[in-house]
């Protein structure tokens, strides 16, 4: 997922929310351009702006005339180039830049979903990324999904379930979508067991309506309850290696917090390796650990997944 920025996607946004100087969206999107390319690439001519947005070359002087008014430190001339280039000590001035929306672009870039021109630099550096088997979604699926959210409705799907051989009829009541780092699920009242449980979407088909949800969002206690996740880099390191891993986990002081739905704990804990105690696998392989383990076993009370 792309990560939430002070700057929606091709748009800069001000503390208050407000657009400043009242400017129209597709200038303030060529300006957070002019930034990105400054900051990410270290230099911005006309023919950027043309190229990416098919304005004219007037247009473009006068949008780089705009963001320079601004006085972005580090920024000068190259004549040879022809050219505006960022020093080292250049600063954004319209948003924070962040490493998250870059490489979160990259990850859409890879995944079939943004095109290289579509990104807001217009093009991206080489990279590749380790597969992942394609989770196919029918879209008409999601739709009744979705819409069985927003209207409160049930639904009679087909399902299949691992604990059976064969697809079979269940009538859900969906009120949340959830992903659990590789599979999105629908968040369902269960009418067969009578509990909230999670139906991954892609074994879910041929939809359709059972008429008004009877349940209720609010009783489903492990999707508004949270736990939180205390991890430390695993004892088993170097002190070197420690401080790697602090900075790679965003660990302060020795430990970090992780506040997460106890419906998605099951998946958190997988996914972090901290499903396991920390002395099964070696530290070079399990770099963190799960420091209130005997809370979190305790929360974790009843399987979450069907």
């Amino acid at each position: 997922m792309v990560a939430k920025t002070n700057r929606t996607r091709g748009r800069e946004s001000t503390p208050s929310g407000s657009r400043p100087e009242g400017l129209r969206w597709s200038i303030e999107q060529r300006l957070g351009f002019i930034e990105e390319r400054l900051f990410w690439l270290g230099a911005v001519n006309r023919t950027d702006l043309v190229r990416r947005f098919g304005v004219s070359m007037s247009q473009a002087s006068g949008d780089i005339a705009r963001y320079l008014a601004r006085e972005a430190p580090g920024v000068s001339y190259d004549k040879s180039a022809k050219r505006y280039v960022a020093a080292e000590a250049f600063r954004p001035v319209l948003a924070a830049p962040s490493a998250a929306r870059f490489l979160g672009e990259l990850r859409l870039v890879d995944i079939g979903i943004l095109s290289a021109d579509d990104t807001m630099l217009g093009s991206v550096p080489p990279f590749d990324a380790a597969p992942v088997p394609e989770r196919r979604i029918d879209a008409f699926v999601l739709r009744a999904v979705v819409r069985a959210v927003r209207e409160r409705a049930a639904l009679d799907m087909l399902y299949q379930s691992m604990s059976r051989p064969e697809p079979a009829r269940r009538a859900i009541e969906p009120h949340a979508l959830a992903h659990d780092g590789f599979r999105w699920h629908a968040r369902a009242f269960d009418r067969e067991s009578r509990e909230f449980r999670d139906f991954v979407l892609g074994r879910l088909s041929k939809p359709k309506t059972a008429g008004p949800a009877k349940s209720a969002p609010v009783d489903d206690e492990d999707w508004h309850s949270f736990v939180e996740l205390v991890i430390a880099p695993h004892p088993g390191l170097t002190a070197a290696q420690s401080r790697a891993i602090a900075i790679d986990y965003g660990i302060r002081g020795g430990s970090a917090k992780l506040r997460i739905r106890r419906a998605l704990l099951f998946y958190a804990l997988r996914r972090l390796g901290l499903d396991v105690a920390g002395d099964v696998r070696p530290a070079n392989e399990q770099h963190i650990v799960l420091v209130n383990r005997a809370e979190v076993e305790a929360a974790r009370g009843r399987p979450v997944q069907t």
